[in-house]
């Protein structure tokens, strides 16, 4: 499984999906984090080309990055791209938890709280 958290500077969740500079993709496999990675937030548009029909969007651009992700993380976000998350297979957590590896541990553990 793989978690992405929004972060503008690598170690806490942004108070905001959409102003965020990264994503921070944490790969869980039975229960361990086993990699973590830094990812640009938004994609160029050769990369998203095609995935959807229809013009490319700016969420287009925003979720290609994470396509391979489960779950993301944020303190905030609108609710057209919590729809576009979840549309893409995304399950989007909004909490109040700013330490990523705190938020990320407490996921694993199901004892994240969804503010949602």
């Amino acid at each position: 499984m793989k978690i992405a958290a929004v972060s503008n500077d690598g170690t806490t969740i942004s108070a905001h999906f959409g102003k965020a500079r990264y994503y921070v993709v944490v790969t869980v496999e039975d229960g361990v984090v086993v990699n973590r990675e830094q990812r640009d937030r938004s994609a160029p548009a050769q990369q998203v080309q095609g995935t959807t029909p229809g013009p490319l969007t700016h969420h287009d651009r925003v979720l290609a990055p994470i396509a391979d992700c489960q779950v993301a993380l944020a303190q905030g976000m609108g609710g057209g791209m919590y729809q576009q998350l979840r549309q893409a297979g995304i399950r989007p957590i909004i909490t109040d938890v700013v330490d990523i590896d705190e938020a990320v541990s407490a996921f694993i553990a199901g004892q994240l709280v969804d503010l949602a």
